[in-house]
């Protein structure tokens, strides 16, 4: 009886060890997901601030146009 006690004991022992390191793995998942999805919106930023100053005064004269015409 004492051996099966210390089997099951052994068994419930792996069991955690098991869901904790599927905790960190997922943890680890997220974290690569969160490098990418950051990479991409910096990538982002950098082309649309080449096109932002262009954007801006096409928007600026529109308004100062309309305004004039007031």
């Amino acid at each position: 009886m004492r051996k099966l006690e210390e089997k099951t004991l052994r068994l419930l022992w792996l069991t955690r060890q098991l869901l904790r390191e599927k905790k960190g793995q997922n943890t680890v998942e997220y974290l690569m997901m969160l490098a990418v999805v950051a990479v991409v919106i910096m990538a982002v930023g950098g082309l649309m601030k080449q096109f932002m100053p262009e954007l801006f005064n096409n928007i600026k004269e529109k308004i100062l146009g309309a305004a004039g015409g007031l």
